[in-house]
């Protein structure tokens, strides 16, 4: 019976840990995917004469952060 319940909690514990990961994944996909709203804005803005290329340069240098840290899956979707 011990085994059991053993095994089981291992693997509700491993469902958890995916549970996580699945999260922390669609989270950065959403933060990658407001950043590039936010970059197209910018851009937007600078080429309207409303912007700064200095704001367009800061959310590149954002952009570029987020997918330096977050690869795998910023660049997925």
């Amino acid at each position: 019976m011990a085994g059991f319940l053993d095994r089981a909690k291992e693997q509700a514990q491993r469902g958890l840990t995916q549970g996580k990961q699945k999260l922390d994944d669609v989270q950065a996909q959403r933060t990658g995917h407001d950043l590039l709203k936010r970059l197209g804005a910018a851009y937007y803005a600078e080429r309207h004469g409303t912007g700064t290329p200095e704001g367009t340069q800061q959310a590149l240098d954002a952009v570029d952060r987020h997918a330096a840290a977050h690869v795998d899956v910023f660049l997925r979707s």
